[in-house]
Parts: C-alpha cells; sequence; structure tokens
C-alpha cells in the first residue's frame, strides 16, 4: 500500500497529535521529496510572537521521516527507524505559513539496501529547509536518520 498525502495526515492525527492540533500538514510527497507546511497561529508561538522552534522542527522533521517510512514500506522487510542527532539554524522569524521541504530521498534507498545486505545499522543525513509565504528562507534543519534490520 503506497503512502499518500491523506495517509500521511491520518497518521499525524492519531500518532503525532501535538504536530496536528499545531497545524503540521503534509502536502505533497514522492520518491524524493516531501513538502509539510505549518501556518503561525496562536497554539504554536512563542513569546516573541513568532512560530516556537519545537513546531518547525515537527514539520521539517516530518518532510525527513515520511520520505524513510515511505522508503521502509516500498523496500518490503521489517525495518527500524530512528532520528539518532539532528541539528537547526533559524535565520529569520517564522509568520504566516511556512513550507518545509527536504528533496533527499535519493540518500534513503542506498542505506535501505546496506542494512538489509549486512545487517548493520545504517546513518544518513537528510536536510529541510523552511521558506515564509515571500519564499524567504527562516530555517534549516539536519536530521541524521538511524536504520537497521529488526
Amino acid at each position: 500500500m503506497a503512502i499518500s498525502v491523506s495517509k500521511l495526515n491520518k497518521f499525524v492525527f492519531f500518532k503525532l497529535p501535538s504536530a496536528y492540533i499545531c497545524g503540521v500538514r503534509v502536502k505533497a510527497i514522492d520518491d524524493k521529496t516531501c513538502i509539510v507546511s505549518v501556518k503561525h497561529r496562536w497554539i504554536n508561538q512563542n513569546p516573541f510572537n513568532s512560530m516556537y522552534f519545537a513546531v518547525q522542527a515537527m514539520a521539517a522533521e516530518l518532510t525527513t521521516g515520511a520520505l524513510v517510512i515511505s522508503q521502509i514500506q516500498q523496500s518490503g522487510k521489517k525495518i527500524s527507524m530512528l532520528v539518532a542527532n539532528n541539528k537547526g539554524n533559524f535565520t529569520k522569524k517564522a509568520t504566516g505559513r511556512i513550507t518545509f521541504v527536504c528533496n533527499d530521498g535519493h540518500l534513503i534507498a542506498d542505506a535501505i539496501k546496506k542494512t538489509i545486505e549486512t545487517g548493520e545499522g545504517q546513518t544518513f543525513w537528510m536536510k529541510s529547509i523552511g521558506t515564509d509565504e515571500k519564499g524567504v528562507q527562516v530555517s534549516e534543519m539536519d536530521f541524521e536518520w538511524s536504520i537497521r534490520v529488526k
């Protein structure tokens, strides 16, 4: 069963309720790219009237994690996944609708192949860029994913 936008948003509702309440929504996904957006609102703001960094991190992580979930599902193997590390850089106040894009889907297949062949865990870094409605970058997040065959 292929991953779709509606299935991912249903997953967010049931498994990541705090992200759902804050307005995190998947907008598009394919083999290489995932797009997630979230709008600055009262429920997800910080005391400085911009989006709280953790809400940005939830949306950014979802762009990378959805791609990993999708490719693990396509492999047909039981593979565990975990964020081993993350880094964030915030360059502008996040107000309005913020869109996060990850274009690193190409990094996952090789790691899945290696973990299946060797049985050893594999790690790889994926980047998600957050931009506002004007196309100005507000944050950049990097997530190190760790995968291994169960």
